[in-house]
């Protein structure tokens, strides 16, 4: 069973799954097609993703990939906590250029799911982060793009200054949303 509710902007999900507790700890699916069917999430999972952050300040994003190869995201975290955003990237939704950030941790057991059309990225807040997501497209190099994480007109309060991020050398150069192309109309 799980419980789904939109964010800020509606077609972001938060996603609590049941978990079944004993003294040896805890059981939960993270993922059951049915269940989310039934929650009304159709999406075609393809692939599963890991990725460790050793620092914390670790920003990942703000990521997405064009047609084709768009794709929707399923996020979770294993170990630690991170500050989960996604922007909506749709130049025709009413909510163009616009946020949501969520804290997502091992201990909440909280997923967001973010689906096509949103470019997705996440601070670490403690030291050796792991998150887990699931993909409905394969990775594509020459369709991955990405959204400059410290726009100002995004208006996201990251956790981490500019100066003390840990970054990619990728993520520094993304665009601004101004200079982005409308990869999703």
């Amino acid at each position: 069973m799980i419980e789904v509710e939109p964010t800020a902007l509606p077609e972001v999900k938060l996603i609590r799954t049941k978990a079944f507790a004993d003294s040896r700890g805890f059981f939960t699916e993270t993922y059951n097609r049915q269940a989310f069917a039934a929650a009304g999430i159709m999406d075609d999972f393809v692939q599963d993703n890991f990725s460790l952050s050793v620092e914390p300040g670790t920003v990942r994003g703000l990521h997405f990939q064009s047609a084709p190869f768009e794709l929707a995201k399923l996020m979770r975290v294993g170990r630690g906590r991170i500050l989960d955003v996604a922007v909506d990237l749709r130049r025709s939704s009413p909510t163009y250029g616009r946020h949501v950030a969520v804290e997502l941790s091992a201990e909440n057991r909280l997923q967001l799911l973010v689906p096509i059309g949103f470019a997705h990225g996440f601070c670490t807040l403690e030291p050796n982060c792991e998150v887990h997501y699931k993909v409905t497209a394969h990775y594509s190099p020459a369709h991955d793009l990405g959204l400059a994480w410290d726009d100002p007109a995004l208006g996201i309060d990251w956790p981490v200054s500019p100066e003390r991020a840990v970054l990619s050398d990728k993520d520094t150069k993304h665009p601004r949303l101004a200079d982005l192309p409308a990869y999703f109309p």
